[in-house]
């Protein structure tokens, strides 16, 4: 069974929004038609597009080559639930416009420091004047910091010698792209207030867990997408998301932390009831175990067998930044900012990996996927990249600021809310050529540690914050029985290590979905290891509570 994981990064996205101004503007949320015609905030942003093409120039500034607008219009409820209370529950709309002015051309323009845009909040009520307005303002202050940012960034570029330097920005066709409105669900969210609360209560009987929250986040976004050069895109998505996660403390002071998570398109993809009841016993039972699990050996140097559920999470942290085609900063000479920035057409895993992104799918094994998307964040058509190939990086992800050998984009240019579009995944996909079953996966485990006379090697059920297992069992070399250890951290977990180390992949992939400030998925199948470092950890330890906290199953007055 594939093992879906959802990360709890979704709160990002409203984190980041605050630090742009975006969050509890709570006005009425506009139910404007479907159709492109009823839309009062498209055609605002038509009319002001309109206007700024014509009459935007000031004396000793030269005019735009490039305007773009973009807006995130939010709908949002969340909730959360601590021990068997509702402890927060709020709704909230809002709708963050950017706007970009650059100054010049393709090949050199303001797009730098205070010319990488502006932000502001526009009304959430339908009103023409209104938001025409703050369009109006928006742009004002954007051309006007683009002249400042051009004349610095020229500054900047006579103390630098670039021996290659590539255009500020690319040309990409024009698409005009109109989707239904994205709503939340009409459907009572009543209910799922009392999973979240039934869920978190099952821990009142652990007098020994320090936290046990139950959440749910349900937002229905719609971006709106027009630049000078005639592309207009308006796309809506629904993401719903529920998770559950405690925390205890073991008799040595150790922190022990477990969470699970689901963010799904479509409210009725959820788990149902039982099911989210059932794993969240499952998932508490474990922090229990941890507990009284041994730590592990001080060091050991040997064969490791990582789940698909902490493979997934391994080939985020480490893979996926290299992968993104971001242009360095000015008078840097390197492709990329990522560790393999000179590492095109080299091998940089085994041959017999392949990975590849595709935004265009909507699932995996039958497995939903939360990276589709059909226009990035700077008007381009999403579209599939093959990026490593029998272990060769083959090409990178790239949006409309080039790179060395990349002039175009591949539709890969995705932000969040009010933030600078920047080379982002869709559904980022690991394969091998040679798959094989989990099973296997052991028995070849088991089979290096015998060829090393080895007592027992280790498998990482899941990864935790940093790369640091948070399941990690011994495996017994002599009759294969598993015993749960705590406290393991790797020592040298990193890019040469998954490009010399790693011998299997598995069949089955795991989902892990992100929604940082743009969504995406990972998937990847099991990975066999034939020598890791894991040590023990030298984390602080923190001391136990002084005395025991209020009864947990006593009546609520």
């Amino acid at each position: 069974m594939t093992t879906i994981k959802a990360t709890m990064t979704i709160r990002k996205i409203l984190l980041a929004a605050i630090s742009t101004v975006l969050l509890f503007c709570l006005s009425p949320a506009s139910r404007a038609a479907d159709s492109a015609a009823d839309d009062v905030l498209l055609r605002a942003l038509r009319e002001e597009m309109e206007r700024s093409k014509d009459k935007l120039k000031m004396d000793g500034l030269s005019a735009p080559y490039y305007i773009e607008y973009r807006v995130s219009a939010f709908d949002q409820f969340e909730a959360g639930a601590t021990f068997g209370a509702v402890r927060t529950q709020q709704r909230m709309q809002a709708r963050l416009l950017r706007v970009v002015v650059r100054l010049g051309d393709y090949k050199q323009d303001s797009y730098f420091g205070t010319g990488e845009g502006t932000t502001d909040l526009v009304a959430t009520d339908d009103d023409m004047f209104a938001l025409r307005d703050r369009v109006w303002l928006a742009t004002d202050r954007a051309y006007k910091a683009a002249g400042e940012a051009l004349s610095a960034k020229q500054a900047a570029l006579k103390q630098f010698k670039v021996d290659e330097p590539v255009d500020d920005f690319a040309k990409a066709p024009v698409v005009e792209i109109i989707e239904p409105l994205a709503r939340l669900s009409s459907a009572d969210f009543t209910p799922w207030l009392h999973l979240i609360e039934e869920a978190s209560s099952q821990f009142r009987a652990d007098t020994k867990l320090e936290s046990a929250d139950s959440g749910i986040r349900f937002v229905a976004e719609n971006r709106y997408f027009l630049n000078s050069e005639g592309s207009v895109a308006r796309t809506g998505i629904t993401r719903y998301q529920i998770h559950v996660e405690g925390s205890t403390q073991a008799p040595d002071g150790m922190l022990l932390q477990r969470s699970y998570g689901d963010i799904k398109r479509e409210l009725s993809e959820l788990p149902a009831r039982d099911t989210f009841l059932s794993t969240t016993t499952k998932l508490f039972e474990t922090l229990k175990q941890l507990r009284d699990a041994p730590i592990v050996d001080e060091d050991y140097r040997g064969p490791v067998l990582l789940a698909n559920d902490a493979a997934d999470t391994v080939f985020a942290e480490l893979v996926e930044p290299n992968l993104l085609g971001k242009k360095p900063p000015l008078g840097q000479n390197a492709r990329t900012t990522g560790r393999w920035s000179s590492s095109l057409n080299s091998r940089v895993l085994p041959e017999f990996i392949t990975v590849f992104d595709d935004p265009t799918i909507s699932s995996i094994s039958g497995h939903p996927l939360l990276g589709n998307y059909v226009v990035d964040d700077e008007g381009v058509k999403g579209q599939r990249v093959s990026l490593i190939e029998k272990g060769q990086l083959v090409s990178y992800l790239v949006g409309r600021q080039p790179i060395r050998g990349f002039p175009t984009s591949n539709g890969h240019g995705r932000s969040g809310p009010g933030a600078a579009p920047l080379p982002t995944p869709g559904n980022l996909i690991i394969q091998s050529s040679d798959p094989q079953a989990d099973s296997e996966l052991k028995k070849k485990l088991i089979g290096l540690c015998k060829q090393r006379e080895l007592p027992y090697c280790l498998y990482v059920g899941t990864m935790g914050p940093r790369l640091s297992p948070r399941l990690l069992y011994k495996v017994w070399t002599a009759d294969g029985h598993e015993e749960l250890v705590r406290g393991g951290v790797f020592g040298d977990l990193d890019v040469r290590s998954l490009r010399s180390n790693l011998v299997a992949a598995g069949t089955e992939p795991a989902i892990e979905d992100h929604a940082d400030l743009a969504t995406f998925s990972v998937a990847c199948p099991a990975l066999l290891f034939d020598e890791l470092e894991v040590k023990r950890s030298e984390a602080t330890k923190q001391k136990l509570p002084v005395y025991p906290p209020p009864p947990l199953t006593q009546n609520r007055e």
